[in-house]
């Protein structure tokens, strides 16, 4: 199979281009509450809205064609969710089989939208680790081949489309952003999103659970490292360590990383929802949290924020339990 070449401003944009007329165009939402709780003007990318629920359909589609154009047999990919509808989507798209890796504790509702849209789907543990392994077996012994959430360029550029997309539209509404806070878990949105802001006079910020703090610690390493990690309603931001590919484009042009706690996430989820009606899920509620504190950090200047809302996969009883337990 043909291997994409390491991905760049410059195909960060193509792949823009390339997605235009395959993916929603989706808005940057603004709200005056959501401004007031955070010191600073929010432009908030609602991915949320775009075709399976989350930006990760556009890496799939550009990696998903580039195979099924190379001949490919088959795909295969693991997730703990969006990746996998997206590339179980992607691939229906262009009449290929695509087989999944998942965690055995899956959101019940992304697993159902996965099996919906047709993949194969192979459960195996609930780390990072047990899933790749059960993916190593599977690609040697069916030839299939791999879409990689974190280190496919493919994949990176698509995810990096997102943030293009939002730096153009913020242009065009008159706007200027100080900073964007994008989400962290394996790395790709944090590095497609460091190629789009490349020559661009902003901050990219990074937000993962601090149950999770995969990104801080390869920082303090030098290197991606697998980390002890704690329970977080974030399923989307699980994974123990950062790809090796978004490590090498974050580090150096990331300016920040916030890690969040759970009780941030939860109320950033519900502080959304009530006021730009926007409904996300916690992975997407992390860049919000981390936005609402930025600007309050002393010495910070943050007075335009970009958030990427990465995704809207939500589980309803999720929502209800974080609901009945917000306060205000």
């Amino acid at each position: 199979m043909t291997v994409a070449e390491a991905p760049t401003p410059e195909s960060v944009r193509a792949a823009a281009r390339r997605l235009a007329a395959r993916v929603v165009t989706t808005p940057v939402v603004r709200d005056d509450e959501l401004d007031r709780l955070a010191g600073a003007r929010l432009w908030l990318k609602a991915e949320c809205l775009q075709i399976g629920g989350s930006f990760k359909m556009r890496g799939a589609l550009l990696a998903v064609g580039r195979l099924a154009g190379a001949g490919t047999a088959g795909v295969l990919a693991q997730s703990t969710g969006n990746h996998a509808i997206a590339v179980a989507r992607a691939a229906r798209e262009v009449g290929v089989p695509a087989t999944v890796v998942l965690p055995t504790d899956i959101a019940p509702g992304k697993l159902r939208r996965i099996r919906a849209a047709g993949a194969e789907v192979v459960l195996a543990g609930t780390t990072l680790a047990e899933r790749l392994a059960v993916l190593a077996e599977v690609r040697r012994t069916r030839g299939l081949d791999v879409v990689d959430p974190y280190e496919d360029p493919d994949v990176v550029a698509g995810q990096g489309s997102a943030t293009a997309e939002m730096l153009a539209q913020v242009r065009a509404a008159g706007g200027r952003l100080d900073a964007i806070v994008l989400p962290v878990g394996g790395g790709s949105a944090v590095a497609g999103g460091c190629l789009a802001a490349e020559g661009e006079d902003v901050r990219v910020v990074a937000a993962e659970p601090a149950a999770v703090p995969a990104l801080t610690e390869a920082l303090r390493a030098g290197r991606p490292v697998t980390v002890r990690t704690r329970p977080t309603i974030a399923d989307g931001l699980r994974p123990d360590r950062i790809g090796q590919l978004p490590f090498a484009l974050a580090r150096g042009r990331v300016a920040d990383v916030v890690t969040v706690e759970e009780a941030e996430i939860a109320s950033a989820l519900c502080a959304v929802l009530m006021h730009a009606r926007l409904l996300v899920e916690p992975a997407a509620a992390t860049a919000l949290a981390a936005a609402l504190r930025l600007s309050s950090r002393p010495g910070d200047r943050c007075r335009d924020i970009g958030v990427l809302l990465s995704g809207g996969n939500v589980d309803s009883g999720v929502v209800t339990r974080l609901l009945a337990g917000h306060q205000g």
